[in-house]
C-alpha cells in the first residue's frame, strides 16, 4: 500500500503523524511511504531522517493525496484539503466529527473511509489512540493554568503551589478520565488543592486510591459543580463521551460567579466543550476574557510539545497503520473490532452512531455500506 504523510496545516500544529522509526517499519514490510517535504520540521525531525528510512520526500501536498491509498494525519483535514481526498481512500487521523457538521458533510461528499483515532475502543472500553494525547493534554492543562494565573497574563496573581503560610490555588477538574487523572497528578504534585468531579463512583474511587488521598473527589451533580466552580482559581474541563459532543456541565451563570482573574482550561473543546461560555481559541491567540475569567480552549493542545506528542502518537497508531496497510479496511476491520469502532464515515455514509445522532443523520454499520 502507498501511505501518505502530509504536513499539518492547522494553526499552531507542529506534530507529524509518523516518526522515522514508523516509516522504517512500514517500508520494511513492503509498503511505500510518501512524506510531504518539511512535514516533520515542527517536531525537530528532518527530511533526511525520513529519507534514510526509505520515505519518498514529495514537494506537493496535492501529489501526496493523489498517489496515496491511505492518508495518515494528526488532525482533521481542513476545508482546503477536502478537494484533495480521493474516493475510496483511507483517512486515518483524529476527526472529532460530532463537533463539526460541515466537516462531516465534507468527508461524506468525498466518499472516503474516515477512521477516527478518538473513537477506536477496545473490549475494556479503553481508547488506545486517544490515550497518549489525552495524557499530554491533561498535563499541559495545568502548565497552561499556571501561566495564565500570573498577573501579567491577566490572571489572579496566584501561585499554584502557594508558599508556607499562604494557601495554594484551588484547582477543580470536571471529569476524571485520562485527561482529568493526568491533570490531577500534575496539579497535586505541584502543591495545588485539587478537587475532582465525576459521575462515575468507580472512577472516583480509583482516583482516590491511586492519589492516596491527595485530591478531594466529589460525585457530579449540577449543585456540586456550581459550588466547586465558585471557589476555583482554575477550572479544567475534562469531560469525554466517545465520539459524541461533550455535554455542557458549566453554565454561563456559573462562569459569571467565578472569582475575577480565575482561569478556565477546557480540554474537551475538541468535542465542542463542556463549558457554556467556551469557544475554540488558537496557539496564536490562546485566551479571551469573559466575566473577568480567562478562557483557554486550544483544540490541539499537545501541538505545543510536538516532539513528545509525535513520538507518543506514533507508538500508539503504528500497529493499526501496519494492519490497515497489510489487509485493507474490510479485512482489517473484520478481524479487529478496535479498527471497526474507528470507522466514522465510509462511501458517503455515516457509520458511527454518535455522529449521526449529533446531526440527525441516518447511519449504517460500516460493513453494511
Amino acid at each position: 500500500m502507498i501511505i501518505g504523510i502530509p504536513r499539518e496545516i492547522k494553526e499552531g500544529e507542529n506534530r507529524v503523524s509518523m516518526t522515522p522509526a514508523g516509516v522504517h517499519a512500514l517500508v520494511s514490510a513492503g509498503h511505500n511511504v510518501l512524506l510531504e517535504k518539511g512535514a516533520g520540521t515542527g517536531s525537530s525531525l528532518t527530511d533526511e531522517e525520513y529519507a534514510n528510512e526509505g520515505a519518498e520526500i514529495v514537494e506537493s501536498k496535492r501529489t501526496i493525496f493523489a498517489r496515496s491509498d491511505m492518508i495518515v494525519k494528526v488532525k482533521e483535514p481542513l476545508e482546503t484539503e477536502w478537494p484533495l481526498l480521493q474516493e475510496g481512500q483511507i483517512l486515518f487521523t483524529y476527526l472529532h466529527l460530532a463537533s463539526s457538521e460541515k466537516l462531516t458533510k465534507g468527508l461524506l461528499k468525498s466518499k472516503i473511509t474516515g477512521i477516527a483515532y478518538e473513537t477506536m475502543e477496545d473490549s475494556d472500553h479503553r481508547l488506545p489512540l486517544l490515550t497518549p494525547m489525552s495524557e499530554v493534554a491533561g498535563r499541559i492543562s495545568v502548565q497552561v493554568a499556571m501561566r495564565f494565573l500570573e498577573s501579567d497574563h491577566g490572571g489572579r496573581g496566584v501561585l499554584l503551589s502557594g508558599v508556607p503560610g499562604v494557601a495554594p490555588a484551588e484547582v477543580v477538574i470536571i471529569g476524571c478520565g485520562i485527561v482529568g487523572l493526568n491533570a490531577a497528578r500534575v496539579a497535586s504534585g505541584l502543591g495545588a488543592h485539587v478537587t475532582v468531579i465525576d459521575v462515575s463512583h468507580s472512577r472516583l474511587k480509583y482516583v482516590e486510591d491511586i492519589m492516596r488521598g491527595c485530591v478531594m473527589t466529589i460525585y457530579s451533580t449540577s449543585y456540586a459543580i456550581q459550588k466547586a466552580v465558585q471557589y476555583a482559581d482554575v477550572l479544567i474541563g475534562a469531560v469525554l463521551v466517545p465520539g459524541a459532543r461533550a455535554p455542557v456541565l458549566v453554565s454561563e451563570q456559573m462562569v459569571a460567579c467565578m472569582k475575577p482573574g480565575s482561569v478556565i482550561v477546557d480540554v474537551s473543546i475538541d468535542q465542542g466543550g463542556c463549558i457554556e461560555t467556551i469557544r475554540p481559541t488558537s496557539h496564536g491567540e490562546p485566551t479571551y476574557k469573559l466575566y473577568d475569567v480567562l478562557h483557554y480552549a486550544v483544540p490541539n493542545m499537545p501541538a505545543s510539545v510536538p516532539r513528545t506528542s509525535t513520538f507518543a502518537l506514533t507508538n500508539a497508531t503504528l500497529p493499526y497503520v501496519q494492519t490497515l496497510a497489510s489487509l485493507g479496511v474490510k479485512k482489517a476491520a473484520s478481524n479487529d473490532p478496535v479498527i471497526a469502532s474507528g470507522i466514522n464515515v465510509r462511501k458517503g455514509v455515516v457509520t458511527y452512531p454518535a455522529v449521526g445522532e449529533a446531526f440527525g443523520m441516518r447511519w449504517k454499520k460500516w460493513n453494511r455500506v
